[in-house]
């Protein structure tokens, strides 16, 4: 199971900087729950959490996991990861930290991004 969590956690990471928003929400069980930031309302189902992908679908935007950050125990892991979005010259700057809670097929169940603003850089392009 280790592996297949580390194989779809690298998989989300690299489709949040680059790819469909439907390849995003395909990662999630059916009744799956997004909390992000940690502290906003829950989505839950996949037309919720493809609500909240959709935001980002346009933009111009990359991601960076950050391997050594990656922690697996049983069905959970944790992990950090960059994300860069541009957005009307200026370049947005996150790395949240991410847990997740998989399913035995492998899909998320469960989300929850802990970030604040104050973890944003912000700078012209």
């Amino acid at each position: 199971m280790t592996k297949q969590i580390r194989d779809a956690i690298e998989q989300y990471v690299k489709l949040v900087g680059a790819g469909p928003t439907e390849a995003i929400v395909e990662l999630y069980a059916p009744d799956a729950t997004v909390e992000d930031p940690v502290g906003t309302p829950v989505r839950q189902g996949h037309a919720a959490i493809r609500e909240f992908y959709d935001v980002i679908g346009a933009l111009d935007r990359d991601t960076e996991l950050r391997a050594d950050t990656v922690r697996i125990a049983g069905n959970e892991a944790v992990f950090m990861f960059t994300i860069v979005t541009r957005v009307a010259g200026q370049r947005f700057t996150l790395t949240p930290i991410d847990m997740m809670e998989f399913d035995d097929a492998g899909k998320i169940i469960r989300m929850r991004a802990f970030w604040s603003q104050e973890d944003m850089a912000i700078e012209p392009e």
